[in-house]
């Protein structure tokens, strides 16, 4: 079986659907599936130095880069041609994201060529998700969007909660439960703390509450911001990380938050954090907290609950089951209610050390790149024989 995945961009600023893109190519390539990946070599406001137009070798796959303009949008010309001469190269395409050239054009040529396709939207036709810049959405859906989804043999949906909320959109095609996952040797053992306090000497001695995730408006940091200045007042010990890459701007906009919230001398701004880095500090937090307004499927959620964290996340993180498993607070969107959630895990903090062990354990069992591998190879299997799709989770 040779598959080519297709997503916008790679580099690390983009977080979640580049991440997913090469975990994904990762796994299935561990299978013994032949995987290619084609991108660009967008990387924020710079463009990432990699080779363009040859194939790099992974580990258990091969990635292309090609170059492009027009920023956010990330047109290709010459990722175009590339697709329409050597889509039929390949027995399947899998797109990951939306509201993006590349995948756009990867729908056009598997259309053009009969070549069968499974989309992943990655959350971005969640309500919320529509209604942010809807202006310049609502064209782009009904005029591209709509009809790539409809064409696709299968829509890869994160989970149930957002396969309910895009039922209003009447897509056809069928949708497949396969939640995104991590890789169980990551967690096995965290890295000691004191890396990340030798590079943010001011958390050290402090309770440590740990955002984990991009400087964005949908991340719901103005939410935290009224619930942490709550939390400073009862517990003055506690110290907010908030780390996580600023791609369009909007970090003054947040720190703004914290500053009217009377909080911001309690806030450590990191930007992004990865390798050991980012380990350590889930091994340095007392709490993860995940505030969102809209997610498909958090990878720093999973992240956070694989590390034992007692997890506060909200309704619009799309992971009921947690709550389910009483593996973490899943929480209204509001501020108070995060609060409330918070000042729970530092009030009880045996209780909330057994909600986190619950959390790893629900991860390490369920939400690994293994099974999502093997549930996405059989969806792949089923469309290649013409035979019916089951839904996995």
């Amino acid at each position: 079986m040779k598959i080519l995945i297709v997503v916008p961009a790679l580099g690390l600023v983009y977080g979640g659907p580049s991440k997913i893109a090469v975990e994904l190519a990762q796994a299935l390539g561990n299978l013994g599936i032949s995987v290619d990946v084609v991108t660009t070599n967008a990387n924020g406001a710079i463009s990432l130095d990699v080779p363009l137009h040859t194939w790099i070798p992974e580990k258990s796959y091969r990635v292309q880069y090609f170059p492009y303009w027009m920023g956010e949008y990330k047109t290709s010309f010459t990722l175009t041609g590339w697709l329409l001469q050597h889509v039929t190269d390949y027995d399947l395409v899998h797109t990951i994201a939306v509201f993006s050239y590349p995948v756009l054009a990867a729908h056009l040529a598997c259309q053009l060529r009969q070549v069968p396709y499974v989309m992943n939207p990655q959350g971005m036709l969640e309500p919320w998700a529509l209604s942010y810049k809807a202006w310049k959405k609502r064209f782009y859906y009904a005029l591209l969007e709509k009809p790539a989804l409809q064409h696709a043999k299968a829509i890869q949906m994160l989970a149930f909660t957002e396969a309910e909320r895009t039922k209003p959109l009447n897509i056809k095609a069928p949708m497949v439960l396969i939640p995104n996952g991590i890789h169980r040797q990551d967690f096995e053992a965290l890295p000691d703390p004191a890396l990340f306090y030798q590079n943010f000497p001011n958390t050290r001695n402090k309770t440590l509450i740990l955002f984990l995730g991009r400087v964005d408006p949908k991340k719901g940091l103005n939410l935290l911001a009224v619930a942490f200045a709550k939390i400073q007042a009862q517990f003055p010990q506690t110290h907010l990380i908030v780390a996580g890459q600023d791609n369009i701007g909007f970090l003054s906009t947040a720190q703004g938050y914290f500053a009217e919230a009377g909080c911001l001398d309690a806030v450590t701004f990191t930007g992004m954090l990865t390798g050991s880095l980012k380990y350590a500090a889930l091994a340095a937090a007392s709490v993860y907290v995940a505030p969102s307004y809209s997610e498909g499927f958090s990878m720093s959620v999973l992240e956070g609950m694989a590390s034992g964290l007692p997890c506060i996340i909200t309704t619009g993180c799309n992971f009921p089951e947690a709550a389910s498993a009483q593996a973490a607070h899943v929480v209204d969107i509001n501020a108070d209610k995060i609060a409330d959630a918070l000042i729970e895990c530092l009030k009880h903090p045996q209780q909330a050390k057994a909600m986190g062990n619950r959390a790893r354990q629900l991860i390490l069992e369920r939400y690994t790149w293994e099974q999502v591998a093997s549930n996405l190879s059989k969806v792949y299997t089923a469309i290649l024989k013409q035979e019916p799709i089951s839904v996995f989770s």
